[in-house]
């Protein structure tokens, strides 16, 4: 790994007039020019961005819609990319790509993935610009969701057009490399991972007859053979790789690629196999049962490895893996099991707000698939690389070994979580495991029955997470009057789940009578509370009413009195509509916890004004229909502007980092401008008790 830095000023930033955009139009990542916004410009969109953060090759060699003639007739290209620096004439043209507009894909089931031989009649217009332009060596044709990768085979007597898994990184040839000898890894771009995380899942699930639940299964099983791979010493081979192999064909030797090969594929489930045994090994009892085993036919294992071969899921952003993790976990489990899980940005913002601290212990009592746990990670993550003054992605070898050590002994150490489903259980581990290397506690268990309960998780919890012992406690309950409690052992636990009555001073009392059924909402306050040392902090996501209804007013009575009220913040209905098509109103409440000596002086009579942070999120980014909203003038055009992309590739064997500078939509969301706004709140205003 090298620790050489070049940089390569890209900077096309286009038409400096251009600060607004009309409704239907977007800049082209590659001209900085305004186009109109189709499923198939969506398509190319998302493929130029990847053609420079995956494969290192700069915009200045590509050119839309580029126009050569064929037999007579112009045909277009969609992205033509040339040979490096050099001037843009048919005679340079190295690569093309062909692009469509994506499948259209029902809720409940999978796209059903071609190979190249049932999709060879879309081929032709790429085959035909390939063949013109002689020096044109690989083509790609995509949807979006399918992508057929050729290489241009020239003999004296036949022309032809060679499947690949992948074309090779820019300024670089195949040869005769495999991918397990010199091939470069690539930090993955969040939308190429994301859809290279949905082809996986969409070749499984429609491809081999499986349910979601298996295909997600097996998915994940591969995922864990990868990283297992990337965690070899230096001196061993790769194992999880697909690359190409000489083969005689028709009486003589060629170069194919293991990925469309019988006898390729064998090889590939050959080395897989063993790594996925060792892989269970690791985490055997706590995510792998041990009776496990990859079920997928040759094919399907083939495919899904090549396209993940080419990530490196280590220099891979956190971001970039938990946005593309959690997005197939969710469209795996909505509506199926009736969760549903807390949008990326509101899970960001109560992180952000916490600040959880290195030393400090982490809880989550109602996981889910881990959203709080990684988010938390991640902003240590970007602290650590701010201590060092590095950016991801830029760090020395040794820089990056040090944070990557770091950020695994706090989950090992400070990182908890629980959930009553086993699956969500083994579904946040994972998701940790891929942004730490290194497992969290996380406990399958009734966090409200805790330290009661028969579930298998409640014993470890016991030793490892008692009451009283986090620093931070973030969580988004399960909430709602339509799941509530009600078993008398369970609720006999709780203050709040008794009938209270109001006193002559204003105060509530607890009256001795226990309710028939509590929201579980009501109860998780008082769970997460008993969870915090003394001068703890915890955020909760609750419904409003808790926090305005005067039927509850005994609940907030009963929390003031044992907590610093730190933050509230308004959230608008489209945070749960889009992800839960629940319409309710919900705010975040971040809370401190009273120490010993501040609880006596509050029954004293003892009382202090202190400042509370108020906010409202009108915006956060997507409107009822999960649409992504942006910033509009007063005239209702789209607002733009110029955003820096800085990447780290390999050209010619030498590290180098690419900046383009771009203008783009602003997303309109509130929430990372509350965020910024709480953090200067605090540096005016210290928390109550410091």
């Amino acid at each position: 790994m090298s620790d050489d830095l070049g940089v390569k000023d890209v900077d096309r930033s286009g038409d400096d007039e251009v600060t607004s955009l009309e409704e239907g139009i977007l800049l082209d990542y590659i001209t900085a020019k305004p186009v109109k916004d189709t499923p198939k410009e969506q398509v190319r969109q998302r493929i130029a961005r990847a053609l420079l953060h995956e494969y290192g090759i700069s915009v200045d060699d590509m050119v839309p819609d580029y126009k050569i003639r064929v037999d007579g007739r112009l045909r277009k290209i969609d992205i033509a990319i040339f040979n490096a620096g050099m001037g843009h004439t048919v005679e340079n043209l190295r690569r093309v790509v062909m692009c469509e507009k994506e499948p259209a894909r029902g809720t409940k089931s999978a796209y059903k993935m071609r190979d190249h031989e049932q999709a060879k009649k879309e081929f032709d217009p790429l085959y035909s610009v390939m063949t013109e332009a002689k020096d044109c060596q690989y083509g790609l044709w995509t949807n979006g969701l399918e992508f057929f990768f050729f290489e241009k085979q020239v003999t004296r007597f036949d022309l032809k057009f060679q499947p690949l898994g992948d074309w090779p990184l820019g300024d670089d040839t195949l040869g005769s490399r495999t991918v397990a000898s010199n091939a470069q890894l690539r930090r993955a771009d969040r939308e190429m991972l994301l859809t290279a995380f949905r082809r996986c899942h969409n070749y499984i699930h429609g491809n081999e007859g499986m349910s979601k639940d298996i295909a997600f299964r097996q998915f994940l099983y591969l995922i864990f053979a990868k990283l297992h791979d990337e965690r070899r010493r230096r001196d061993e081979p790769p194992r999880f790789w697909a690359g190409m192999f000489e083969k005689t064909v028709n009486g003589r030797r060629q170069l194919v690629d293991e990925q469309f090969d019988r006898e390729g594929q064998k090889a590939i489930r050959a080395r897989i196999e063993p790594l996925f045994e060792e892989a269970k090994k690791d985490y055997a009892g706590t995510i792998f049962q041990g009776d496990e085993r990859i079920e997928l036919s040759d094919r399907a294992l083939a495919f899904i490895v090549a396209e993940l071969a080419k990530y490196d899921f280590r220099r891979t952003g956190l971001d970039v893996k938990g946005a593309a993790y959690q997005e197939l976990v969710g469209t795996n489990l909505r509506g199926d099991r009736g969760q549903y899980f807390t949008p990326r940005g509101v899970v960001d913002l109560m992180v952000e707000m916490l600040d959880p601290k290195e030393n400090e212990r982490v809880l989550d009592p109602a996981c889910g698939t881990g959203g709080f746990l990684v988010s938390t990670l991640k902003r240590l993550d970007q602290r650590l690389h701010d201590e060092k003054e590095v950016t991801a992605g830029d760090e020395s070898t040794a820089d990056f070994l040090s944070i990557r050590d770091r950020l695994a002994s706090f989950a090992r150490a400070n990182l908890f979580g629980a959930d009553f489903d086993p699956f969500l259980v083994r579904a946040a581990q994972m998701n940790v495991v891929m942004a730490s290397e290194s497992e969290a506690r996380l406990f399958h268990m009734n966090s409200l029955e805790f330290p009661a309960g028969h579930l298998p998780g409640v014993a470890a919890a016991r030793k490892d997470a008692r009451l009283e012992s986090m620093d931070v406690v973030m969580t988004n309950p399960p909430f709602g009057s339509d799941i509530p409690i009600t078993d008398a052992n369970m609720l006999k636990a709780f203050d709040l789940a008794y009938v209270w009555e109001r006193t002559e001073d204003g105060g509530f009392r607890n009256t001795g009578r226990l309710q028939s059924s509590v929201a579980p909402e009501v109860l998780f306050i008082e769970r997460c509370y008993h969870w915090l040392k003394p001068g703890g902090r915890m955020g909760i996501v609750l419904p409003d009413g808790i926090l305005g209804n005067p039927a509850q007013e005994y609940i907030r009575w009963w929390l003031l009195r044992r907590c610093w009220l730190l933050a509230s913040v308004d959230l608008p209905v489209e945070v749960f509509i889009v992800e839960a098509n629940v319409n309710i109103l919900t705010s975040l409440v971040f809370l401190k916890k009273k120490t010993s000596e501040e609880l006596k002086a509050a029954d004293l009579g003892e009382s202090r004004d202190y400042p509370v942070f108020m906010a409202v999120a009108e915006k956060v980014g997507f409107d009822r229909r999960g649409n992504t909203l942006y910033k509009r003038r007063a005239d209702g055009e789209e607002i733009v502007e110029e955003v820096e992309h800085r990447e780290r590739v390999r050209i010619g064997g030498q590290s180098v980092v690419r900046v383009l500078k771009r203008k783009e939509k602003v997303i309109n969301n509130d929430l990372p401008e509350i965020a910024t706004a709480y953090l200067a709140f605090r540096r005016d205003s210290l928390e109550p008790g410091e």
